[in-house]
């Protein structure tokens, strides 16, 4: 994705963790969303997903996150295996799970950890791939959050 494109729709998941949302309940809320892809067979996204309860936590006030399974094996396409991973690794924002690769391929995601950050008119401001670099996000986030 390109900067300042719209977020893509998120109707598409195969299932969903959490509660529903909907890109129409996330846009014009006056809160800015942070989507980040993740995968059970991933150690990087395991090792990041403590930073990301950080800012989830710090910023819960403010900031909309959503967690999207992007499977990268048919093992990681086991529903109750991501519910369990999910619990064991305390990821409690609403989860879309892609088993059929609709929203990765809309998010142009080849790679996980991915994170998407939106200010609160769904307009893409920051992106990036990896466990590294989590600052930066911190950064944008901060960024974003000062023009609600």
């Amino acid at each position: 994705m390109r900067l300042r494109q719209e977020m893509p729709e998120l109707s598409s998941a195969t299932t969903w963790l959490n509660g529903r949302i909907s890109k129409g309940t996330l846009i014009g809320a006056d809160d800015p969303s942070l989507i980040h892809f993740w995968s059970v067979s991933c150690k990087t996204c395991k090792k990041a997903m403590p930073k990301i309860h950080k800012i989830r936590d710090h910023y819960a006030d403010y900031l909309n996150v959503i967690a999207i399974h992007m499977p990268r094996s048919q093992q990681d396409m086991d529903v109750n295996l991501v519910k369990e991973k999910a619990r064991e690794h305390h990821i409690t924002e609403p989860i879309l799970i892609d088993n059929d690769l609709t929203l990765s391929n809309a998010f142009g995601v080849k790679e996980v950890p991915a994170y998407f950050l939106f200010d609160k008119d769904g307009k893409l401001r920051h992106s990036q791939v990896g466990g590294n670099g989590l600052g930066m996000l911190t950064k944008r986030i901060q960024r974003v959050l000062t023009k609600r």
